[in-house]
């Protein structure tokens, strides 16, 4: 995707020196464009702890690159073994993580440590490459859904508004993205189309992440506060939702960023379609109930306890904004039961959030 006329990939090997991985620091943006460079396995696992790189396909794609970070350093089974198990222990809810790692160590375990170097690297890569053909798929299928409501008999002239919560654009992925990938094409294809931007409290991602990439990519759009969603469905400003997903059962459920059940439940009170967009590795076959058996990440109260915002003097700063001695819980996913999904829209197409929609579209699972 473009930032100021000039192409970018999330994550990418250093083409000069052929090995280190080159990342945007998304805890910076919006306020900088910083490019870090991770030289070993400490550096990667820290990358995907601390959400210098965040969204499902994303983390997947640095823990891949990661254990080609540690193969430089000890390509012995022993230290793959650990440095599989540092990367897994990074992040819980995002099932990519581990679909990455998986897939690395089937292509590695097998082969001589001498042989594993090469091996990672054009893995790592592979995956990475995936990434953004099917994202760029999940766009073209998505498309459809916002051309079709822009023809909707009766509606009033203007963009299809889309409302989309926390950031599931390129920037959480290794290009196109995924909820925003049907807003890119459209956009592209030149409908018109504006954008309800969730801030998405507490780490602002809304606010930070999508509009800024959105903002560079030349799509209208205007942040809301994340309580406005269902105001603005009420009242017919919203033709339909998409959102992407860390986590969905074999069974249709959702686990994403924390209110997106929230949005869900106002969206099927109003009528307003909504669609989760998620490539196939986000899908985790094993599990049938989200509720119960998606693991819900527990991130620091500090997130929700502060601010961090840049001054009109232009100074970045970071603001506490709860009384001193209050405690703050801080969730960062919920997951939508897929009775409230409309359908889902992946790399193969779109289905019901249902298991035998999904398997429709993955038969080789059945």
């Amino acid at each position: 995707m473009q930032i100021d006329g000039h192409a970018y990939r999330t994550i990418w090997v250093d083409p000069e020196d052929r090995w280190s991985v080159r990342i945007i620091d998304q805890t910076r943006l919006p306020w900088a464009l910083e490019i870090l460079r991770l030289t070993t396995l400490d550096d990667a696992a820290h990358a995907i702890r601390a959400m210098l790189v965040r969204g499902a396909p994303l983390i997947g794609a640095t823990a891949a690159y990661g254990l080609c970070l540690a193969l430089r350093a000890d390509p012995a089974d022993a230290a793959l073994e650990r440095a599989a198990t540092t990367l897994a222990a990074t992040r819980p809810t995002a099932v990519n993580l581990r679909w990455a790692l998986d897939r690395m160590l089937a292509r590695l375990r097998p082969a001589a440590p001498g042989a594993r170097l090469a091996g990672a690297y054009d893995e790592a890569a592979r995956i990475a490459d995936e990434d953004a053909a099917q994202n760029a798929a999940i766009g073209r299928h998505g498309q459809t859904l916002i051309e079709t409501a822009a023809a909707r008999p009766g509606r009033p002239a203007g963009p299809v508004n889309v409302l989309t919560h926390c950031n599931a654009g390129w920037l959480a992925t290794v290009d196109w993205g995924t909820a925003i990938a049907p807003i890119y094409a459209a956009h592209n294809a030149g409908i018109p189309v504006h954008v309800w931007v969730d801030e998405t409290r507490p780490r602002n991602q809304g606010a930070s992440l999508t509009a800024y990439e959105l903002g560079k990519h030349g799509v209208p759009h205007t942040v809301i506060a994340d309580n406005a969603g269902g105001h603005l469905m009420q009242h017919g400003q919203v033709d339909l939702a998409i959102v992407g997903a860390d986590r969905v059962t074999r069974t249709g459920d959702v686990a994403n960023k924390i209110g997106t059940y929230l949005k869900a439940l106002a969206a099927k009170d109003t009528g307003v379609p909504f669609w989760v967009a998620v490539p196939s590795s986000t899908i985790d076959w094993t599990l049938a109930d989200g509720v119960a058996e998606i693991p819900i990440e527990e991130r620091a109260a500090a997130e929700v306890a502060t601010l961090t915002g840049r001054t009109e003097a232009g100074a970045v700063m970071t603001i506490r904004v709860i009384p001193d001695g209050s405690a703050a819980a801080n969730p960062a996913f919920d997951v939508t039961p897929a009775r409230l999904v409309t359908g889902l829209i992946t790399e193969r197409g779109r289905c019901p959030a249902t298991a035998e929609g999904l398997l429709g579209l993955f038969p080789e699972r059945r």
